[in-house]
């Protein structure tokens, strides 16, 4: 792959989306392919502000409300969202008239002239690799560039400025990952944070899943480096295996950071430590020591829906932990607290079980106040456990943010951390996010 081979092409584009990959690679197409079309089942007031932002390109066309099939079967090239599963027949059409399938992921992987350090996992990822970041910009030589599936930053708009002796810390997911292995590319440094169940209703099983995620140290090359959690089942099974090659494998031990680290750091709970050691194993990696990182750990702040502090009303503390898309991730931020805590609750339904989390927090809540599709199964996982704190169920995020302000006192923390994803009722966790934000400025 490289720029030279999109010139006179048509190129499909498949799946615009909010979060701007599709943007970025439009973009990217549109300059070096003869035609492009962009397509995506979504409508165009939801998908407004990404048309805008290509329209300048006289070689784009956009097929919007829907796909046509005729788009993947007179193409050269399909460029797949990670969003679309690859058991699709519109994918299926364009493989059986031989066209070349491919991905942003993949695009970037071949053409990127850095060393890059991707990470994954189920819950951290992205504090991780905002982190990582933060600290190798203390590197001397050469620029650090922080892009994949982290809010919206341009992955292949970039690549022209990327130099060979710079480093690309990504955020990489495990949809992404499954498209990377059809070019079998893993990255220089790949780093799992931890394993939970999650994307199930995509994944199907937790194997599968797994699979996925192993994806980001499956092809690495001798000398390259796997970054394990060493509290986490998976990760230590993955650590045997591959100690066994002749890739560098390493565990981060969030109990065996410096003190002097710790002490600055700002991020609150145990899960914030476990992503401060990923961050500082790879910085140390790059020949960084812990002297040199002291003023970088403690400038870092935590990023936007990522236990999120919001705001004060009356002495309670409100959080916005709107990424929290898992049941295991709403545990780790219930547990980044020891006041009182009331949670907000509930969204879209992935398929994941919620009885484990509910032996985990039924315990620990002062109240509990469930929204959305999965209300129900929530409230049946906590009733489970005979530890049953005050359940209020309300329609709307407005709701609960007045239920919350109601029912809480001074030193209490109200914690928006779903476990669920967000599309019953918003568009994205980060509407979700900054709804609740705005919501709490009202109080």
């Amino acid at each position: 792959m490289n720029t030279d081979f999109l010139k006179g092409k048509s190129v499909v584009v498949m799946g615009l989306g909010v979060f701007g990959g599709g943007v970025d690679t439009a973009k990217f197409a549109a300059r070096f392919a003869g035609k492009v079309i962009v397509t995506d089942k979504g409508n165009e007031k939801k998908l407004a502000d990404s048309i805008k932002e290509l329209k300048k390109f006289k070689n784009i066309k956009f097929h919007i409300g829907g796909h046509q099939i005729s788009d993947f079967t007179d193409s050269d090239i399909i460029i797949v969202n990670p969003a679309v599963d690859e058991a699709n027949p519109y994918i299926d059409a364009a493989k059986a008239k031989d066209k070349l399938i491919t991905s942003q992921m993949e695009i970037f992987f071949q053409l990127c002239p850095a060393k890059i350090v991707a990470i994954t996992g189920s819950n951290g990822k992205s504090t991780t690799t905002a982190l990582t970041a933060h600290l190798l910009g203390n590197i001397k030589n050469g620029k650090v560039w922080l892009s994949g599936n982290i809010g919206n930053r341009p992955l292949l708009e970039t690549l022209e400025q990327i130099k060979s002796n710079d480093i690309v810390v990504l955020e990489i997911s495990s949809f992404q990952l499954e498209q990377l292995a059809r070019i079998k590319k893993s990255p220089y440094v790949g780093c799992i944070t931890n394993i939970a169940p999650n994307h199930l209703d995509r994944h199907k099983t937790m194997e599968n899943y797994c699979i996925a995620k192993e994806n980001i140290l499956r092809f690495q090359k001798s000398g390259d480096v796997a970054v394990l959690n060493a509290y986490d089942e998976k990760c230590l099974q993955w650590y045997k295996k591959y100690k066994k090659t002749n890739k560098i494998c390493v565990l981060f031990d969030r109990e065996k950071l410096d003190g002097k680290l710790t002490a600055v750091f700002k991020l609150p709970g145990k899960a914030n430590r476990e992503n401060l050691a990923a961050a500082i194993t790879i910085a140390h990696h790059f020949g960084l020591k812990d002297k040199d990182l002291a003023g970088a750990v403690g400038s870092f702040v935590s990023l936007p829906h990522r236990l999120e502090l919001v705001g004060t009303v009356n002495g309670t503390r409100y959080y916005n932990d709107s990424i929290a898309t898992t049941p295991e991730s709403t545990v780790v931020g219930i547990e980044a607290f020891s006041e009182p805590k009331i949670l907000i609750a509930g969204g879209y339904d992935k398929g994941l079980p919620f009885d484990d989390m509910a032996k985990k927090i039924s315990g620990k809540l002062k109240a509990l106040i469930l929204i959305g599709v999965t209300a129900d199964k929530i409230e049946q996982s906590i009733k489970k456990t005979g530890n049953v704190p005050p359940i209020y169920r309300v329609g709307s995020l407005a709701e609960a943010v007045n239920k919350a302000k109601e029912i809480s006192t001074p030193g209490d923390v109200v914690l928006l951390s779903p476990a669920c994803a967000s599309y019953d009722m918003f568009v994205n966790f980060v509407q979700r996010g900054n709804m609740f934000a705005e919501m709490v400025g009202k109080l």
